[in-house]
């Protein structure tokens, strides 16, 4: 029997609550169509960033069985769950179904994504590994026992803001000064910001959208 989604659901909150969730994670497993097995099902362990926009940026080897998959067929499915609660099966999750494509900024993508990820510097420079991006079409989100919900695109989709543009000058901004006690900060979006602090990466959440630099500057000094 499905479950029923009280009618006072806010399909914009559950939204930022799905991207959130997938903000916070950094690895998830990623299904691809097997080129080899004639579409089955192939599953594959892979770290990815959200950028800005929401999209999905994976660094893979054009060696890698998921990457000639994903060349004879751009659908994919990743998901990911809160990897810090033991109990499996009541935890938040959310599977991500979209395509992927080459992504054709390679450097822009490397910048952020090597914050990220600083140990991939050697992967990056392999000529074989290329950045693909994974465009979420849908989204099913679970965030607790029957707390489930299918999120459109539309809905999931990242507010117009200038964070992708202003995020290296605010970098150099909040981190002047910071001692490694307080951590560096290596990312700033519409829903957050990620610490780096003794070799983690911890993700705080806005309490609200930031659609500029201002706006984030006042919620993270908050």
């Amino acid at each position: 029997m499905p479950v029923m989604i009280p009618d006072n659901v806010n399909p914009q909150t559950t939204a930022r609550d799905a991207r959130q969730l997938l903000r916070a994670h950094r690895y998830g497993a990623l299904s691809t169509l097997s080129k080899k097995f004639d579409g089955h099902p192939f599953g594959s362990i892979t770290p990815y960033l959200v950028d800005h926009d929401g999209s999905l940026l994976i660094l893979i080897s054009a060696l890698a069985e998921h990457t000639k998959n994903i060349q004879h067929d751009p659908r994919v499915s990743l998901i990911t769950h809160n990897q810090e609660d033991a109990h499996i099966q009541t935890q938040g999750r959310l599977t991500v179904v979209g395509t992927a494509a080459l992504e054709t900024e390679r450097e822009l993508a490397g910048k952020r994504y090597l914050r990220y990820f600083p140990e991939a510097q050697t992967y990056y420079d392999m000529p074989d590994f290329q950045f693909y991006r994974i465009v979420p079409q849908a989204l099913r989100y679970i965030g607790g026992f029957g707390d489930i919900h299918w999120i459109k695109a539309e809905r999931y989709r990242v507010p117009p803001n200038t964070l992708a543009a202003e995020e290296d000058a605010l970098l150099d901004r909040i981190n002047a000064g910071r001692t490694a006690a307080q951590g560096q900060v290596i990312g700033i979006d519409c829903d957050g910001y990620d610490l780096r602090l003794d070799e983690r990466t911890v993700r705080r959440d806005f309490p609200s959208l930031a659609l500029d630099g201002v706006q984030a500057l006042a919620l993270l000094q908050a």
